[in-house]
């Protein structure tokens, strides 16, 4: 019998999806394009987004229960099956690049500990020998979920505690090394020769990436003993990353002033723990990079492994993916995942590119999603508050898709049209012939037309 998730493993799971890499690095990469002025304009703005959406997920699980799967099916319900596609394709496609990142990061930050000026074990980790120790670490993994995402989400929940102790050791030192003159210094950003506003936006597309994830519990929420808990998880979670991801940005300001701290090189937690701690401080923090790396890929391969487990359900994706062993696991959608997420990894070694453009426009795929999540809540709500809710999480949404480039969301086309042959294919399986609506074809229609300049484009 499948064991279930309890409030605390879900709640590690949305948090430790979240609080990844991207931590960090946040203090330079904020520092790089942004004042104290701005970024506490910016994480205001993004602070008040961030909880509207998890609302929404939380008034969504509590109006509309039956509905598990979340970002899949509330896109299917609220606006047809070929959306409802798309935003499962979408956010799986992302969460197999972002697992791809992951492993790379992995044995970039070890190499920390093995390379030298004349030896280069790992690199940027896309080495040979990053790889194998990438793959090796992929099909480890592979089995630890096979064994059951209960099993998985017990150790994740031990990784999410243990990313925490120096992430908690780095606020507490920068607390007590606080200067309140560094903070202070050109708090307006006249230096940077941008406008505050223009500053701000700068912020959102920093803040918007180490949010994704945000979703986590909702994505698994058929596996969860309490529904009720699923916006619970969602919501202590969202508290809890947008508290750390304040904390470490402001107090990091008053460590070292902005100018310096935009120079250092990432990730940037690593220079300041220096100054704070001495040599072990760079220890302290590649470790914790590793640890919160490692939970981050665990809790990602089990949302990658959901959604076609989902889609499938729903008749969304091919019949044979909604398989599931005797432990429950989602078997088939596994496989999938990481055998795709494998051929990355060769390609990325046989190439040695640099596939961050492949990553950002993939990013762009899961934001989409999370627009609908708002605009569904919009259609269906009832109460007052609940509308207010539904709509302030439909212009975060919005604010979302353009502050990160209209151009990256075009370019996101271009990973969306292979998926409607999944489509087409996955609707034979299920009904033994492909029927479509006249709105899905003109849907179809509009993709592959918007594809060629987007092709076009991409290969410029």
């Amino acid at each position: 019998m499948e064991k279930k998730l309890g409030l605390s493993a879900l709640t590690a799971l949305v948090l430790s999806s979240m609080l990844g890499a991207g931590v960090f690095s946040l203090p330079q990469n904020m520092a790089e394009v942004a004042s104290p002025a701005a970024l506490i304009i910016g994480w205001l703005i993004t602070g008040v987004g961030i909880i509207l959406l998890a609302f929404a997920m939380l008034i969504l699980t509590r109006i509309r229960p039956d509905l598990d799967g979340g970002i899949f099916t509330y896109a299917r319900e609220g606006f047809g099956e070929l959306i409802g596609f798309c935003s499962a394709w979408g956010y799986w496609l992302c969460a197999v690049i972002a697992n791809v990142s992951y492993l790379v990061i992995v044995f970039s930050a070890l190499s920390f500990f093995t390379d030298s000026p004349s030896l280069r074990l790992f690199g940027d980790g896309n080495t040979w020998q990053s790889i194998v120790g990438a793959s090796a670490l992929l099909w480890i993994v592979h089995a630890l979920v096979l064994r059951g995402v209960q099993t998985a989400a017990s150790i994740n929940l031990a990784a999410t505690l243990a990313k925490l102790v120096p992430l908690g050791l780095f606020v507490v030192l920068a607390a007590l090394a606080f200067n309140l003159d560094k903070f202070s210094l050109d708090f307006s950003g006249v230096a940077l020769g941008v406008p505050v506003w223009e500053q701000v936006k700068n912020t959102m597309l920093i803040t918007l990436w180490v949010f994704i994830g945000v979703e986590g519990a909702v994505v698994v929420s058929a596996r969860a003993r309490n529904k009720q808990d699923v916006g619970r998880a969602t919501l202590l979670a969202v508290l809890a990353a947008l508290t750390v991801y304040l904390l470490v940005t402001l107090l990091s300001l008053g460590v070292v002033a902005r100018p310096e701290l935009a120079e250092m090189r990432n990730p940037s937690m690593a220079g300041l723990m220096v100054k704070l701690l001495g040599s072990w401080g760079e220890v302290v923090i590649a470790t914790g990079l590793i640890i919160s790396v490692c939970g981050a890929y665990l809790s990602w391969t089990i949302m990658a492994a959901e959604v076609p487990l989902l889609a499938a359900t729903h008749k969304a994706f091919p019949r044979i993916f909604a398989h599931q062993n005797k432990q429950s696991a989602p078997a088939a959608s596994l496989w999938l995942t990481n055998a795709s997420v494998q051929i990355c990894l060769v390609l990325i070694w046989l190439t040695g590119s640099d596939y961050n453009t492949l990553l950002t426009i993939a990013s762009e795929m899961i934001l989409v999603p999370y627009l609908l999540v708002g605009a569904f809540l919009l259609k269906i709500a009832r109460r007052p508050l609940h509308r207010v809710v539904a709509v302030g999480a439909c212009l975060y949404g919005l604010w979302l898709l353009y502050a990160s480039g209209p151009m990256h969301l075009l370019l996101s086309v271009v990973l969306y049209a292979p998926g409607l042959l999944v489509f087409i294919y996955a609707r034979s399986t299920h009904s033994g012939t492909i029927s479509l609506m006249q709105r899905e074809k003109v849907l179809i229609f509009l993709l592959l037309v918007a594809a060629l300049p987007a092709t076009w484009m991409l290969v410029r």
